[in-house]
């Protein structure tokens, strides 16, 4: 018997050859199994080959819940589809800069008064392990390509790198004096970045740039006392300075801007993950900054875009993950929820106290693993589940390859 030999084009097996008898056109089974072969390539060419390019990635929450530091009783939750406080953290130190994990299981939180960089169970509220970190640390950036946790403030020189999951101090990093900015860039390879992510701080004058993999740090010399940095998606790095002045460097030249926004005193920003625009707290006009985002190689826009008027000077802001709250942290103890589409103030709530910064995320869920066994909050790293994902696809063809062939093998025999 004569037979015509088909190649089916596949990324995992780069061709296999399938045999069936000459007809004048393919049979029905093979059909099936193109159709089966070529979805497989289809879905392992979006997992596989996706294009790596050297941007930030957004670091924002769901908007399940809001984590506010420096309330009365320490740290407040609110629960935004509740529309009120449902929990408070009792806690020393007074409370500054958080930072949540992504799955919302654990909230580390900067404690300037006793020197000290603790983990909490979001749960409970109840102190996990803690480091001690000189200087008054006020400030906190996550790795997660390392699962490292950087931790600084103004009262003294040099980056604490602290090991996200046992609160152990790795190294310190050396700065030419105190830091007043900290902000990390997923801009390496390998899951989360691996270890070629970017950290950026500010010292007294200049914006630096530390990569682990090298242990090296370059300088940007930036005028006017550089301050708070934020990282949004894209290629742009934002910085506020002690002057009161908001400008943007390129991740790919390291170059400055000239200053956009003159005459502020600017407070930790936050960023609309879906839009770009950046958030910055001007308390010298009581009012929230929304900035344009800057596209390398493109014009630099007016800035800023608009601006939300308030009756008090807010200190931080926050923005939810998609992009519809966000979260103003007001002077006198009240914190202001913002409706971004709509453009309209939703509701204020009182905490109490000197809220300072907020930070949003998801529920904590109900099962928890060990903290030892997940550094940053997620089990498995996001870009390690879509290779898997794509893995267990193939898989799947290929078992319905064999078993097709199994079943004709079958019925020619008998």
């Amino acid at each position: 018997m004569q037979s015509n030999q088909y190649l089916v084009r596949n990324r995992a097996t780069q061709f296999a050859c399938v045999t069936f008898p000459q007809s004048g056109r393919a049979p029905r089974w093979y059909s099936s199994i193109l159709r089966l072969l070529s979805l497989g390539a289809l879905v392992s060419s979006i997992f596989f080959l996706a294009p790596v390019i050297p941007t930030a990635l957004a670091d924002g929450g769901a908007p399940n819940l809001a984590y506010i530091a420096g309330s009365s009783q320490g740290i407040a939750v609110f629960d935004i589809a509740q529309q009120k406080v449902t929990k408070n953290f009792p806690l020393g130190g007074d409370p500054s800069m958080l930072y949540l994990t992504l799955d919302g299981r654990y909230l580390y939180v900067a404690q300037p008064a006793l020197n000290r960089v603790s983990m909490l169970n979001t749960t409970t509220g109840q102190v996990v392990c803690s480091a001690n970190v000189p200087g008054q640390p006020t400030l906190l950036a996550f790795d997660a390509g390392t699962g490292l946790l950087y931790a600084a403030g103004n009262g003294a020189s040099g980056i604490t790198a602290i090991i996200g999951n046992t609160c152990t101090i790795k190294k310190v990093i050396a700065t030419d004096g105190p830091v007043y900015g900290l902000a990390t860039a997923e801009v390496g390879s390998g899951p989360n970045g691996g270890t070629g992510n970017q950290l950026w701080f500010s010292t007294n004058s200049s914006l630096n740039v530390y990569t682990q993999q090298s242990d090296k740090i370059r300088s940007i010399p930036v005028p006017g006392n550089p301050q708070y940095i934020s990282i949004p998606p894209g290629a742009t790095v934002y910085v506020t300075t002690r002057q009161g002045t908001f400008l943007a460097v390129s991740l790919q030249t390291l170059q400055a801007t000239p200053p956009l926004v003159t005459g502020g005193e600017f407070g930790p920003m936050d960023f609309d993950a879906f839009t770009g625009e950046i958030y910055v707290p001007d308390k010298k006009h009581n009012a929230v900054d929304v900035m344009t985002p800057i596209f390398y190689g493109g014009s630099i826009p007016h800035e800023p875009n608009h601006v939300i008027d308030l009756n008090v000077a807010p200190q931080s802001v926050a923005v939810t993950f998609d992009g519809n709250l966000g979260f103003f942290a007001l002077a006198g103890g009240n914190v202001a929820m913002y409706d971004i589409l709509g453009k309209d103030m939703s509701k204020t709530f009182s905490v109490g106290g000197s809220p300072r910064f907020i930070i949003t995320g998801v529920y904590p869920p109900a099962v928890r693993d060990s903290p030892q066994n997940n550094a940053n909050g997620s089990p498995i790293p996001a870009n390690m589940l879509t290779i898997l994902a794509g893995v267990a696809i193939l898989l799947l063809v290929v078992i319905a390859v064999l078993l097709v062939l199994a079943r004709r093998r079958r019925v020619v025999s008998e």
